[in-house]
């Protein structure tokens, strides 16, 4: 009855004990905690119908960002589209191509806006 109630016991303790062993192996080979920057993670999902889904994914390291347009089923996953993100804009890159933009080859000025009051004072 002893020996009975003892082992009844270890294996309770045993099996409290387990998620706490998974929760630190998972710990020491650095699964756990803040996500990884290679993680998968999903930046939309939209509902087209009343089983199938829209979803954004957007997976890789940080210089080989790739993001998927997926349709999802229950029965299936399907790649609607694919995207290799673009390295950052360097500093003034954004400032550059606007004016590059408006003023087509940089030379030429940019075409005034009427109701501005500098366009009142110039003429």
């Amino acid at each position: 009855m002893t020996r009975t109630l003892l082992l009844v016991l270890l294996f309770v303790a045993g099996m409290a004990a387990l998620p706490w062993l998974v929760r630190r192996m998972q710990q020491r080979h650095g699964r756990v905690g803040a996500a990884s920057a290679s993680a998968p993670r999903i930046l939309s999902a939209i509902a087209v119908g009343p089983h199938q889904r829209v979803v954004t994914v957007e997976l890789g390291g940080e210089g080989e960002r790739t993001t998927l347009v997926l349709g999802v089923t229950p029965q299936s996953i399907r790649c609607l589209h694919t995207q290799v993100a673009q390295a950052a804009p360097t500093a003034g890159g954004f400032s550059l191509a606007m004016a590059q933009a408006t003023r087509g080859d940089g030379a030429a000025p940019a075409p005034a806006v009427a109701g501005r009051p500098e366009d009142a004072a110039h003429g």
